[in-house]
């Protein structure tokens, strides 16, 4: 058994609307529970975020919110929520503590591609930052 799958304790997801399973997310992540977070995500869902490799499957979501995301914690705020059929596309600004205990303050943007049963097949993050 690998070390790093949290067994599902409750549902999180209560409907299959997009856009409820995308303030969800939000709110879990916000709330560092990473066990709910993980049940929005499909068993085999990808995650791809600029400087980490693909993140493909539950162990590898698990050990990325608990051991490799630089963020400490924080608050996201949705400043625009898009949803096209299933797929979402939210702006959005993040506030928070870094692990190293800097602050961080940036711009994100991220898209969701959320499956019937409300959960995610795929997740891609973009940064509002200066890098070229």
């Amino acid at each position: 058994m690998n070390e790093f799958v949290s067994k599902p304790t409750r549902p999180v997801v209560s409907s299959s609307s997009p856009t409820e399973s995308v303030r969800t997310y939000y709110r879990l992540v916000d709330a560092d529970d990473i066990t709910g977070l993980l049940q929005l995500f499909e068993p085999a869902a990808q995650y791809r975020r600029p400087g980490y490799a693909e993140l493909n499957g539950h162990a590898e979501l698990e050990r990325f919110y608990r051991d490799e995301r630089v963020i400490e914690s924080g608050t996201h705020s949705i400043t625009t929520l898009v949803c096209e059929g299933r797929e979402v596309a939210v702006r959005g600004a993040f506030e928070g503590v870094l692990r190293d205990g800097s602050k961080a303050s940036l711009r994100f943007a991220d898209f969701f591609s959320v499956t019937a049963a409300g959960t995610f097949s795929l997740r891609e993050t973009f940064f509002f930052a200066p890098l070229v």
